[in-house]
C-alpha cells in the first residue's frame, strides 16, 4: 500500500443473509483527500462505510485502512482514525471542556512527533465553534451545538481518516459554513483524509476533491463533480440576449462556442449581452445515475 494512499478497497462484496448488498467494490482514498461517498438509501454507503471503520466483516474482498485490515487492526490504528455517526451519544452531565479532556487523555499514549496527539482541548472547542460553551452542561446545548460537539470528540485524537456520516444535520447555514471550512483545514493543513457520507448535494460539490455514486452495491461513477457533471449529463446551455431576443443554445463545447459567438458579433446583429453558462448540475448528475427505471450498469463512469 502506498504511503500517499489511506484507504484500498479491492472486489468488496458483502451478503446478509440471501441478500447481496455490495457486489465486488473497488475504490482507492488518496492521503488528504476528500471522498464523499452518495447513493439512495439502501445502496450500501453505511456497509460500506462500517467494514472501513472496522465494525463488520466483508464476504468477500480486501480492504486496507492505513495499511492495515480493519478487521485485524489494534489500538494503536484505532486511534489513527476518527468517526463522526450520525447520532450522538448522550453526555448530559459532562461539561463539555472536562468531557474533550478526558476523551483526549486515551489518545496521548499514541502521539508521535508528526501528529501529536490529542489536539489541545481549547483549541479544539474554538475550531468546532464551541468557544462560548465550554463550560456548559451536554445536556443544555442545543441540538446544533451537540452536532458540533460530536464533531470534536471524531477529531479529538488528530485522525489521519476522518470518517463523517451526514456530519451537518441539525447545522443551520452558519454553522454549515463553518463545517466547511473545517473540513478543509482538516485536509489542506493537517492532511486529514476525509470520507464524508450526506444527502446535501450542493454539500458534496462544495467540499469533495472526489465523489463516488454507489447504486444497487455498485459503483456507477467515480470522478470530481464537474468532471461527472460534463461526462454523465453531457451538454452545457448557452443563453445569451441580442436584439432583444433570448436566445438558448445547448453544447458539448460551451467555451468554443461562445468564443465562436463574439467571432462573429456584427453591428446589424446587435451586441451580445446577459451571457450565462449553465453547467449540468450534481444534483441533474446524480439523478440520472441513480434513476431505477433501468438496471445499473456495472460500468463505472470516470
Amino acid at each position: 500500500m502506498s504511503s500517499y494512499t489511506s484507504v484500498e478497497v479491492s472486489g468488496l462484496a458483502m451478503r446478509y443473509g440471501t441478500k447481496d448488498v455490495l457486489h465486488g467494490v473497488d475504490f482507492t482514498i488518496a492521503r488528504g483527500e476528500v471522498l464523499v461517498l452518495l447513493g439512495p438509501n439502501g445502496a450500501g454507503k453505511t456497509t460500506t462505510i462500517e467494514i472501513l471503520e472496522g465494525f463488520r466483516t466483508p464476504s468477500a474482498g480486501t480492504v486496507r485502512v492505513l495499511g492495515e485490515d480493519p478487521t485485524r487492526a489494534n489500538e494503536a490504528w484505532r486511534a489513527r482514525i476518527g468517526v463522526v455517526l450520525q447520532s450522538w451519544r448522550d453526555h448530559g452531565r459532562w461539561r463539555v471542556r472536562d468531557l474533550l479532556d478526558h476523551l483526549g487523555g486515551f489518545y496521548a499514549p499514541y502521539s508521535t512527533p508528526d501528529r501529536p496527539r490529542p489536539y489541545p482541548t481549547d483549541e479544539l472547542i474554538e475550531m468546532v465553534g464551541l468557544t462560548g460553551h465550554r463550560r456548559a452542561k451536554v445536556a443544555t446545548l442545543s441540538g446544533g451545538q451537540r452536532r458540533r460537539l460530536d464533531v470534536a470528540i471524531g477529531i479529538v485524537g488528530r485522525p489521519e481518516l476522518l470518517f463523517l456520516d451526514e456530519p451537518t444535520a441539525g447545522f443551520d447555514p452558519a454553522a454549515r459554513r463553518d463545517f466547511h471550512d473545517l473540513v478543509h483545514r482538516l485536509s489542506d493543513l493537517q492532511d486529514t483524509t476525509v470520507l464524508l457520507t450526506t444527502h446535501d448535494l450542493d454539500e458534496a460539490e462544495k467540499l469533495a476533491d472526489r465523489i463516488l455514486i454507489l447504486h444497487h452495491g455498485r459503483i456507477v461513477a467515480d470522478g470530481s463533480a464537474e468532471a461527472l457533471a460534463r461526462q454523465v449529463a453531457g451538454t452545457a446551455e448557452v443563453r445569451w440576449t441580442q436584439h432583444g431576443v433570448r436566445q438558448v443554445h445547448a453544447t458539448d463545447d460551451a467555451t468554443g462556442f461562445v468564443r465562436d459567438l463574439f467571432a462573429h458579433e456584427r453591428p446589424e446583429t446587435g451586441s451580445i449581452t446577459d451571457l450565462e453558462v449553465r453547467r449540468p448540475s450534481l444534483e441533474s448528475t446524480y439523478l440520472s445515475m441513480v434513476a431505477d427505471e433501468a438496471t445499473p450498469s456495472p460500468e463505472v463512469v470516470r
